[in-house]
């Protein structure tokens, strides 16, 4: 491997971390105040559109029409303090060889703000998200193309790190190496089918401890004693 591809949300910090849950509760927020709905409603239309879409700002975009940058400035709009230094993720992505990337369904801002209060943002040569995927959202074919093809990433010699199944099975048809990044503890703010520890063929790894997985993919004689 000569590439390593991250994806952001629930992949790179833990749960206890409160990122995704505001994330998550700012996206019903929107929905409620669009279409003039209470809380219960709007969480039910949210998670139609996130299954019939895959994102629920593809959703928006398609039904109404929505102005996808006020859409993700908006749902990014968090509390980034529950997020802690990640010293030795840091230090595992640091020592692994050649190029890193995260690819996000996100906007650049936001993997901005969570990668530098986990202390890892140095560590990436760049940041692929939605608007770089013009607004398609993985698990899209085109998404993958797009990235591999901008970024000139030989897939053959990379590898993606992703959180859902389902995000792995293109990049797998396409030839990279998949991990599926699991919680020790089931997050009650998920989806059941989101944390799964899917054993399927195009997931060819599974790890609930990325940073560990990641120290196991370094040269012995690189690692930190």
């Amino acid at each position: 491997m000569d590439t390593w591809v991250f994806d952001l949300d629930n992949t790179l910090y833990p749960s206890d971390a409160r990122v995704w849950p505001q994330v998550d509760e700012r996206i019903t927020l929107y929905v409620m105040r669009l279409y003039g709905l209470d809380a219960i409603s709007a969480r039910a239309l949210q998670k139609y559109f996130y299954h019939r879409y895959g994102t629920t700002l593809k959703a928006l975009m398609v039904e109404e029409g929505v102005d996808p940058h006020d859409f993700l400035d908006f749902a990014h709009d968090i509390d980034h303090s529950a997020i802690r230094l990640d010293a030795s993720l840091g230090a595992a992505i640091e020592r692994l060889p050649g190029r890193k990337l995260i690819l996000t369904n996100g906007s650049r801002r936001h993997a901005e703000n969570v990668a530098g209060k986990l202390g890892i943002l140095d560590h990436f040569e760049d940041v692929f998200d939605i608007a770089a995927a013009d607004f398609v959202p993985k698990p899209e074919r085109a998404t993958y193309e797009l990235f591999l093809r901008v970024h000139g990433v030989e897939p053959a010699r990379a590898a993606l790190f992703e959180d859902i199944a389902r995000n792995l099975t293109v990049p797998h048809e396409l030839g990279m190496a998949t991990v599926l990044v699991v919680p020790r503890i089931a997050d009650p703010y998920r989806e059941a089918f989101e944390q799964e520890a899917v054993q399927e063929p195009h997931i060819d790894h599974i790890t609930d401890d990325l940073a560990e997985f990641l120290d196991r993919c370094v040269m012995p004689e690189t690692r930190t004693p």
